[in-house]
């Protein structure tokens, strides 16, 4: 019976180690193909690997709290009955010249798989590629294995049934892509669940240990202020031509697009806008060299119910519509709260919004996000009375008002662009037409 290494996974291009959480497996345990084996955690995103095969866990060769380099085996499976044929499979398919005694190393790693994003394992993808089963088609097998994935089993039958002719038709996820090869397993993601912290009581005092995140996040705002001369400017907006537009529209978009309407997407648009007219706000630092960015990815900061805080990126932010950018900011702040974000979407972002009017707030004076260089906070949209200047003199009307407050990075936006860049952004939001089509 062959041993199968299981190695940490890779998780984003600049994530080369990653910390073991927890064990849910011990040696000596059974486990099931698929069956997450243990909790790993980088930076702000936690997974969990799972098992590329069936058998039984050997050994772990690192503790818990151990930081372990990407790539390092961790584990090894040792196999039994149809998984030590998988392993043989696998390991004949990769590298037919090496004996089949040796350990076979199953790497595992996020998947690439787009909007379908579905576990497969290296036997499956053998099947499928030795019967000519398209990805196409592999994509749209349901299936019974855990989190329905597609087993060995699902697989086989799919196959006798399309030779029989009698192959039920599911519809194709994705142009017809044939398998090639075995592809990575991937390991699954979640922001930090949860857990219940540590709690001292001495007299009148009650210390709490902070958790994992509270820590990073900690450590993120200290050494941003360290990095960054932080400078705050402030503007206002009125934003009534904007909420009244969206109080119109907001149902049959809804209806339509079949996603929510929220103030961000709208709020986004605005500062992509401004970004392209002053890209230096688009930029960090390395060194004495500024780098400016062609991509514009904002992050949205999104409160978890842990009472924590992260930061999911909408990647290449400029190329999408409202409806694009809507369907985003949902879909990337209802996975933030269900624990289901991979490391990637946490990655890569030039620019941060944060909407602290959503908790009530007028006004704040944001922490940048390294390594950007500036970060938006919107507050509360509130009803004022202000003066408005008419063709027939200045009147008090009731508008909808909201206060704007940008920090930056002095070292390299001067107080000039700075509040250049602000009011750019609230004359967009007060120039809204009232007209526009979605």
């Amino acid at each position: 019976m062959p041993l199968v290494d299981l190695v940490m996974p890779k998780m984003g291009e600049s994530i080369m180690e990653a910390t073991i959480l927890k064990w849910l497996k011990q040696p000596g345990d059974t486990v099931r193909q698929d069956e997450s084996v243990l909790e790993i955690a980088t930076d702000k995103v936690d997974s969990e690997v799972p098992s590329v095969t069936a058998g039984t866990l050997e050994e772990v060769l690192f503790k818990v709290n151990d930081v372990v380099p990407i790539g390092s085996v961790i584990a090894r499976i040792r196999t039994n009955g149809a998984a030590a044929q998988t392993g043989s499979a696998n390991l004949a398919y990769s590298n037919p010249a090496q004996p089949a005694s040796q350990p076979v190393r199953a790497v595992v790693q996020p998947s690439s798989n787009g909007a379908a994003n579905r576990f497969y394992s290296p036997l499956v993808l053998n099947i499928a590629a030795s019967e000519g089963v398209p990805l196409s088609e592999l994509e749209s097998i349901p299936g019974s294995g855990n989190e329905g994935r597609v087993t060995k089993k699902d697989i086989l039958q799919y196959v006798a049934d399309r030779k029989s002719g009698n192959a039920p038709s599911y519809g194709s996820a994705a142009p017809a892509q044939h398998v090639t090869g075995p592809r990575q397993v991937p390991a699954t993601f979640a922001v930090e669940s949860a857990a219940s912290p540590v709690v001292y009581s001495t007299g009148n005092v009650e210390i709490i240990e902070m958790d994992r995140m509270r820590k990073l996040i900690a450590d993120h705002m200290v050494r941003s202020k360290h990095i960054s001369p932080h400078v705050t400017s402030f503007s206002e907006a009125d934003v009534t031509h904007l909420v009244q537009w969206r109080e119109k529209v907001k149902k049959e978009f809804e209806k339509r697009e079949n996603t929510k309407l929220t103030f961000t997407p709208l709020f986004i648009e605005a500062v992509i806008r401004c970004i392209k007219k002053y890209p230096l706000i688009n930029s960090s630092l390395d060194g004495d060299k500024i780098i400016l960015k062609k991509d514009i990815n904002i992050g949205m900061a999104t409160a978890l119910p842990t009472g924590n805080l992260i930061v999911p990126v909408i990647r290449n932010a400029d190329q999408l519509n409202l409806t694009g950018l809507a369907r985003q900011v949902n879909t990337l702040a209802d996975n933030a709260r269900q624990n289901k974000l991979r490391p990637e979407d946490t990655q890569g972002g030039t620019f941060t919004l944060t909407n602290v009017g959503t908790f009530g707030s007028l006004m704040g004076t944001p922490i940048i996000n390294q390594p950007q260089v500036a970060i938006l906070a919107v507050g509360a949209i509130k009803k004022r009375p202000v003066v408005l200047e008419t063709s027939e003199g200045d009147a008090i009307v009731i508008r909808h008002m909201m206060y704007l407050s940008l920090s930056y990075d002095h070292r390299i936006v001067d107080g000039s662009l700075g509040a250049t860049f602000l009011s750019a952004v609230a004359r967009e939001l007060e120039n809204f037409p009232s007209n526009r089509e979605f």
